[in-house]
C-alpha cells in the first residue's frame, strides 16, 4: 500500500495537457480560462458620475449655481462649465469638462434653475476614467470562470475566450446484485446510486459524464463495458477493485494491457483503488462501497479532472478546532465524514468539527449530512478536543 499523497502524484502525473477550445463568452460559465483576455477598451472611458445629483467646481460651493444643462447615461451635455454653474447628473454620465465634483440631490436645494448646496461634505462622486481597468489590463490564464469573470471580459469587449476542453468521463457500474434507481429491487439486490454520485463529482469538477449500464460480474461484460468506454478521456470503473472471487478489474483490464500507476493505497475509506492508462484513456477503478467510492473520487478523481484543465489539482485543506476527543489511528490515514459547526467557533476563531459516530462506508445518510471530511494520518495519536485539526470541506466539491 502506498501513501495518499504519493497516490494522488502518481495520479496527477498522467493527466495529459489540456485541450484548448475557443466558446463563445455566454458558453464559457464554469470553464477553465487557457488563453489571457486583454481588454479592448478602457472602463469607464470617461470621469462618471457615481451617484445622481448636480456636477460643479468645488471652488464655486455652496452656490447659488445655476443649472445650464443635464446629463444623463448614454446622453452627455456638451459644454464647458463656467464658474456659478452647474449640470444636472445622473449615475453613469459623463462628467461635464471642468466639473470636479458631484454633490448628491439630497444635498441640494432647487428653485427653478437656481440651486445651493446644503451639505459639501463627502468625496467628489466621480470615477474617474480607467478606474476599473484600461485598455490592454489582461485576465491571466489556470482560473475558473466564474459569473464575475464573464462580467468582467464581457465589460472589456471580448465575445470568446479560448478554455479547455472538458475531458469526458466514462463512469462503469458494476454488479451482479445492482439495479437502477426506480425498479423494484429483487432478494439480494440494491439500488445503484455510485454511478450518479460520481457523475455529480465528475460534472462539478467540469468534466461531462457518461453513465454506460450496469456491467455484470463477468468478464465478457465488464470487457464489454471497458470496450464501449473506449472513447473517453477518464474510464471510472465502480465495484470488483478488491481481490474476492468476484472482484474482475485487476484480471481483465491487465489482460486489456493496462499500464497500471498503483493498486491499494493506505486510506480509509477506499484501499482498493486502481488508477493507470487503459488504451487511450486513464482509468480510475473505485471500491464498491457508497463512500469510499466518494471519498476516493473527491480525493483523486476530481484533481486528475482539474489537472486535465490546466488547474493545480492539489487538496484544499482548511483548519477546525475539534468537538471531542478520538483515540489513536491506524496505519493508513482516515477520512472521517464530520459536521462542521461554523457559528460555535472554537479556539482562534475556527469552526468546531466533529466526526459522526457512524463511520461505516455505505451509510449514505451520514455522508449526505456531513459538511466535511476529517483528516487523520496514518498512525496519529490521539487527540483531544480544541486541538486544531485538517478538512476537507464537501463544499468545495459541489
Amino acid at each position: 500500500m502506498i501513501p495518499v499523497d504519493e497516490a494522488l502524484a502518481r495520479t496527477l502525473a498522467l493527466a495529459p495537457a489540456p485541450i484548448p477550445e475557443e466558446v463563445l463568452l455566454a458558453e464559457a460559465n464554469g470553464r477553465v480560462l487557457l488563453a489571457p483576455v486583454a481588454a479592448r477598451l478602457t472602463q469607464p472611458p470617461f470621469d462618471a458620475a457615481s451617484m445622481d445629483g448636480y456636477a460643479l467646481r468645488s471652488a464655486d460651493l455652496p452656490g447659488p449655481l445655476t443649472v445650464v444643462g443635464e446629463a444623463a447615461a448614454g446622453r452627455e451635455w456638451d459644454g464647458e462649465i463656467a464658474p456659478g454653474q452647474a449640470v444636472r447628473i445622473f449615475t453613469g454620465a459623463p462628467v461635464p469638462d471642468g466639473c470636479d465634483r458631484v454633490v448628491m440631490q439630497e444635498n441640494v436645494t432647487r428653485e427653478g434653475e437656481r440651486i445651493a448646496v446644503t451639505d459639501a461634505s463627502g468625496g467628489s462622486n466621480i470615477r474617474p476614467r480607467g478606474n476599473d481597468f484600461s485598455e490592454g489590463s489582461v485576465i491571466d490564464a489556470g482560473r475558473r470562470l466564474g459569473p464575475a469573470e464573464l462580467a468582467l471580459i464581457a465589460a472589456m469587449n471580448v465575445p470568446r475566450v479560448t478554455v479547455a476542453r472538458r475531458p469526458v468521463v466514462a463512469i462503469l457500474p458494476g454488479g451482479d446484485e445492482l439495479v437502477p434507481p426506480g425498479t423494484n429491487p429483487g432478494a439480494g439486490q440494491i439500488i445503484n446510486s455510485n454511478d450518479i454520485a460520481i457523475a455529480a463529482i465528475a460534472a462539478a469538477a467540469g468534466a461531462l459524464p457518461r453513465i454506460l449500464p450496469i456491467t455484470r460480474d463477468t468478464a465478457e461484460s465488464l470487457r464489454a463495458g471497458l470496450e464501449a468506454a473506449a472513447d473517453a478521456d477518464i474510464i471510472v470503473t465502480i465495484g470488483g477493485a478488491s481481490v474476492g472471487d468476484h472482484d474482475l478489474i485487476a484480471p481483465v483490464t491487465e489482460a486489456m494491457g493496462m499500464e497500471r500507476a498503483f493498486w491499494k493505497l493506505a486510506m480509509r475509506p477506499g484501499k482498493p483503488l486502481v488508477v493507470g492508462r487503459l488504451g487511450n484513456a486513464l482509468m480510475l477503478g473505485l471500491p464498491g462501497n457508497p463512500i469510499s467510492a466518494m471519498v476516493s473520487a473527491l480525493l483523486f478523481l476530481r484533481p486528475l479532472i482539474e489537472r486535465m484543465q490546466g488547474l493545480p489539482g492539489t487538496q484544499r485543506l482548511h483548519h477546525a478546532t475539534l468537538g471531542c476527543d478520538l483515540p489513536p489511528e491506524g496505519p493508513r490515514q482516515h477520512y472521517l465524514r464530520a459536521r462542521l459547526n461554523e457559528g460555535a467557533a472554537g479556539d482562534r476563531g475556527l469552526p468546531v468539527i466533529t466526526p459522526d459516530d457512524n463511520q461505516d462506508s455505505a451509510s449514505l445518510s451520514v455522508m449526505a449530512a456531513a459538511g466535511a471530511l476529517l483528516v487523520r494520518p496514518a498512525h496519529d495519536p490521539a487527540r483531544r478536543a480544541g486541538e486544531v485539526m485538517d478538512y476537507l470541506s464537501l463544499r468545495d466539491w459541489t
